[in-house]
């Protein structure tokens, strides 16, 4: 059973969060350096309704999603807050795309490009340890054979 959790959730929580994760030194402009004080509103989108700001120094518009694998995607705070969880947990495409209100194929595309950034930001050095130990897993939740 799906549920329609983007309508339980609060728009600017959620716009918070993204901001303290997706900027944490603050939203600035990304051309001059110029922090979101600084800037003026310049419009809301219609459909995400995320609001846009234009930079008093160059006249630069960006946004919250400026540098992220969201930028020029209508998606509201709500459902990039679950997108995230949801590509975190592991929760199949399908599932995502139903409770989002999203295609697949936009839920597909965007799994693959936070994946792409995670494996970009794995460490390349080897383990210090000499060994490893692993523990046995079980698939399926099926017995050992």
């Amino acid at each position: 059973m799906d549920f329609p959790i983007t309508e339980l959730l609060d728009e600017d929580l959620s716009t918070q969060w993204l901001l303290k994760h997706f900027h944490p030194d603050g939203l600035k402009c990304p051309r001059c350096g110029s922090r979101e004080e600084e800037a003026r509103t310049f419009r809301r989108t219609r459909r995400s309704g995320l609001v846009i700001y234009r930079c008093r120094q160059c006249d630069q518009t960006y946004s919250l999603y400026r540098g992220t694998v969201f930028e020029h995607r209508q998606l509201t705070p709500m459902q990039v807050v679950l997108l995230v969880r949801g590509v975190c947990k592991g929760e199949p495409t399908a599932t995502l795309a139903r409770e989002l209100g999203l295609t697949r194929g936009t839920v597909h595309a965007i799994r693959k490009a936070l994946q792409a950034n995670a494996q970009a930001l794995q460490p390349t050095t080897p383990l210090q340890d000499h060994e490893t130990e692993t523990d046995e897993m079980f698939q399926n939740a099926g017995e050992k054979r």
